[in-house]
């Protein structure tokens, strides 16, 4: 009986082991299994920053915003000093005035001459009837000189007015030229008016432009992370004066080796688990894949090397998520991103629940 229950107890020993060893199996490869269609890497949150800056020269006059503030599109953030661009402005627009009054002049003038014209045109009428009386008559005393039914003075007399009326005739032909040429001259001058005309125009437009860009305005909607410089401060041209951060535009960059980079495509899903708040899990999507290696040795041989390139992954938060959490977003935060190298399996359970929505 002792020998049949040691021999109990023995086999009981050994079915109890192996199942404890099984338990611990399962949990080990069974888990490791279930993260098997998953790869991850580390990174942070990011975010697109932009610059606000100033376009020309100048002296920062007032900011509006502080380090933290958020802003939307179009809001005035800060203003340039304009004193000098203001009395340019002026300056242009006295010059605008005086263009306008030139063009008016030379117009006026285009007038005058073209009714000196018309004028001298019908003098030139009356002057070629006066020659064509001149002919008519010089016709009929030379007839009556031949005849002997009057003078030959008279018919001399008759050939002075002809060639009188022919003079008169072709100077008045040549006042009609020299009113052309004035004409000609008239319009000229109004052609140059005009373009100062424009040029004053484009001045004043340029001008005005500069006071305009002089306001700084948010291009979108953001957080201001920095103010560069101060009121007071002079800037040159490009010289920033805050920066932004645009919350519409949040990522975490990470970085996967070769095998597990070229298994994911653009789009792909992604789970971000922030160190700050590990109990929460971000939806994500694959936007950018770096189409060259970040850490590539000097010389790529053997297949363990080439398995030491890493590929730069940027995962996109969506923009409806970041609306709805904006307050919350804050770049440099470290933390995770697992990628499903397999689009058919699931996700394990530590990255189902507490999905952000």
């Amino acid at each position: 009986m002792k020998a049949r229950s040691r021999k109990w107890l023995i086999r009981t020993g050994w079915v109890l082991a192996l199942s404890i060893a099984a338990v611990f199996a399962w949990l080990k490869f069974g888990a490791e299994d279930e993260d098997a269609a998953l790869a991850s890497g580390n990174g942070r949150i990011e975010a697109v920053e932009i610059d606000i800056a100033a376009k020309s020269p100048g002296r920062v006059k007032e900011i509006y915003v502080r380090e933290g503030d958020f802003v939307t599109a179009g809001q005035v953030v800060a203003r340039m000093d304009t004193d000098v661009l203001e009395a340019q402005l002026r300056q242009a627009e006295a010059q605008l005035r005086q263009a306008e009054s030139s063009v008016m002049t030379a117009r006026s003038q285009l007038l005058l001459r073209e009714a000196e014209k018309k004028a001298t045109l019908a003098v030139l009428a009356q002057r070629e009837a006066e020659h064509e009386i001149a002919n008519k008559r010089l016709a009929r005393s030379s007839l009556l000189a031949r005849e002997g039914a009057s003078s030959q003075q008279e018919a001399d007399d008759d050939i002075a007015q002809v060639k009188g009326t022919a003079a008169a005739v072709s100077a008045v032909r040549a006042q009609i030229a020299a009113a052309d040429a004035a004409i000609a001259a008239a319009r000229a001058q109004i052609a140059g008016a005009e373009s100062a005309l424009e040029a004053a125009r484009a001045s004043v437009e340029r001008i005005r432009a500069e006071i305009a860009d002089s306001t700084l305005q948010a291009p979108r909607d953001g957080r201001i992370q920095y103010r560069v410089a101060q009121p007071g401060e002079v800037v040159g041209g490009g010289g920033r004066v805050l920066n932004m951060i645009d919350l519409n535009d949040v990522y975490m960059t990470f970085f996967l080796p070769t095998v597990a980079a070229g298994k994911v495509a653009l789009g792909t899903e992604v789970r971000l688990v922030l160190d700050a708040a590990p109990q929460y899990v971000v939806p994500a999507r694959v936007s950018f894949i770096a189409d060259v290696a970040q850490f590539t040795p000097k010389t790529v041989e053997t297949a363990s090397e080439r398995e030491k390139l890493m590929f730069r992954i940027r995962a996109q938060i969506p923009v409806d998520l970041l609306r709805k959490y904006m307050t919350q977003v804050k770049t440099g935060l470290p933390g995770v991103a697992y990628v499903k190298l397999d689009p058919h399996a699931e996700w394990p359970a530590h990255l189902r629940t507490r999905l952000l929505e």
